[in-house]
């Protein structure tokens, strides 16, 4: 790859058994990619570990895509919630190769929604199983969540000041679109909270920890608001990282 070789980004198709989820969604995932200068490269959910794999090994880096599942309550050691959604095991399959992959070779990760809940449980931590039960009293109705994306902007993310995203974004606070009723709860290894929701206080970014590992999550839809400059900006930082760190592995393998 060359600085102006389109680093390949690694999207899994978000839902196993909803083809029409996906088709609504995963090109919007992807025109962002691509507007960014990216080459999204979907990665089924019907082929063998080995085979997706092999698709994975050749990506630069990883973004993580809403889905209309939720994850198993039991991979964070609670009961399950009756507003809990089925899981998707084929989907958590191919979340954990790229993760694990992501995690070894310290590629790039950029998770969102439900890609920000798989990655707080994949790192050991746990999810708030519906954000309306959760909430106080005097907050429950202050915000709906699950506005969709018919709702350009649903509330307000206050943004920590100290992280990466306040740099990638350049704004303190920002307007989101919403489509969850789930969220971070206890946050996972190596990870850290860096969004609130203005209102009511839920969990809306995480970032790694590591300086030398790029792992960004947010909880609203970047992809469905390009038109503003902080959404547009998230997808460019993944994949400027995603340039950054393929260029230093083919260093370091051609060192070797």
């Amino acid at each position: 790859m060359t600085e102006t070789t389109a680093p390949r980004i690694a999207i899994p198709i978000p839902k196993a058994d909803d083809p029409d989820y996906t088709d609504r969604a995963l090109p919007q995932y992807e025109k962002a990619v691509a507007d960014a200068g990216g080459q999204p490269v979907r990665i089924p959910l019907d082929q063998t570990p080995a085979e997706a794999m092999n698709l994975i090994s050749h990506c630069d880096g990883v973004l993580l895509p809403g889905s209309g599942a939720d994850v198993d309550p039991a991979k964070y050691g609670v009961e399950r919630n009756p507003q809990t959604a089925p899981a998707d095991p084929k989907r958590d399959i191919v979340d954990e190769l790229l993760l694990h992959d992501a995690y070894n070779m310290r590629k790039p990760v950029l998770a969102i929604c439900y890609g920000l809940q798989i990655l707080n449980v994949y790192r050991s931590g746990t999810l708030v199983q519906h954000i309306p039960e959760f909430l106080p009293a005097d907050k429950k109705d202050l915000v709906n969540h699950e506005a969709g994306r018919k709702v350009e902007y649903a509330h307000q993310v206050i943004i920590d000041p100290k992280s990466k995203l306040a740099q990638i974004t350049g704004a303190p606070e920002i307007a989101t679109n919403s489509s969850h009723h789930q969220s971070a709860g206890e946050i996972g290894d190596g990870l850290r909270v860096v969004a609130y929701c203005k209102e009511d206080g839920i969990i809306e970014a995480l970032e790694g920890t590591s300086p030398e590992h790029f792992v960004l999550a947010v909880q609203w839809h970047p992809e469905r608001t390009t038109n503003d400059a902080p959404s547009r900006a998230i997808f460019s930082s993944l994949i400027e990282a995603a340039r950054a760190r393929h260029l230093q592995l083919q260093g370091e393998f051609e060192s070797v």
